[in-house]
Parts: structure tokens; C-alpha cells; sequence
């Protein structure tokens, strides 16, 4: 057990780290660009594991927010805390769907109308006398 623990933490952190690098946004990647950090993790496990830790990647309090955070910069579709919004809760999302409905209540009435007129006109032929109807003499 004790020969294989440092074999297991060694794969630990080499797994960690590699998935670690490839998941990292390339803004937040220091030193090298973000596929020679993954080459040097990739063949050399230890070693590339300890110096991406160290100097690849910005530390956990100097990162750099991807979006402004704080309420005046909340996007669309999204809490001002920058999460995003359940779509019963997006006002957006529940106005698009408003005048989609609205688009379709338009459209069905569109084609009851149509459907009413045509069958008025064919009620219309069959009242009027045509040929078939004319007596014979």
C-alpha cells in the first residue's frame, strides 16, 4: 500500500492538472500560450503538473472576471449577481413567447375566416341551379 499511494497521488495530480489546463480559459493562461501548457502536462506528468500549478495559471484571487460583476452590469437574461434566469423568470423570454402566441391566435384566425369563405362560396354553387337540375322536356 505505501508503494502505491505515491503512484496514485502522482496520477491524481497529473489528471487534475492536464484537465485543469484544458478547461482554463486562454485569457487566464500565464507565461506560455495554452497549447504549448498542455504539450509540457501532457509528456511530462510530474514535473508539467507542478510548474503549470505554479506559473501557468493565474491564482485563484487574481483572476479575472470574464463578465464586469455587481448591478450596473447585469446582462440580459441574467440576475445582476450574473447567474442566469429560470425562463419563467426572464420577462425577455416570456414576452417572446407572448407574440409568438399572439403571431399563431392571428394566423389561426386568418385561416378560419379563409375556411368560412370558401365554404360559403361552395353553399352558394349548390343553391344555384346548374345543369344537371334543369327539367328535361
Amino acid at each position: 500500500m505505501p508503494r502505491i499511494l505515491p503512484v496514485v497521488a502522482l496520477l491524481a495530480l497529473w489528471v487534475w492538472a492536464f484537465i485543469d489546463c484544458l478547461t482554463t480559459p486562454e485569457d487566464e493562461v500565464r507565461h506560455l500560450p495554452k497549447v504549448g501548457w498542455v504539450i509540457i502536462v501532457l509528456f511530462f506528468p510530474l514535473v508539467g503538473s507542478i510548474a503549470w500549478l505554479v506559473a501557468g495559471r493565474t491564482r485563484g484571487g487574481a483572476r479575472r472576471a470574464s463578465w464586469p460583476s455587481g448591478p450596473a452590469a447585469a446582462r440580459p437574461g441574467h440576475r445582476p449577481d450574473g447567474r442566469p434566469l429560470a425562463p419563467d423568470d426572464d420577462p425577455e423570454f416570456l414576452a417572446s413567447l407572448k407574440r409568438g402566441n399572439d403571431e399563431h391566435e392571428d394566423m389561426l384566425k386568418q385561416w378560419e375566416a379563409d375556411l368560412r369563405r370558401r365554404e360559403d362560396d361552395l353553399r352558394r354553387d349548390d343553391d344555384r341551379p346548374g345543369d344537371g337540375d334543369r327539367p328535361k322536356g
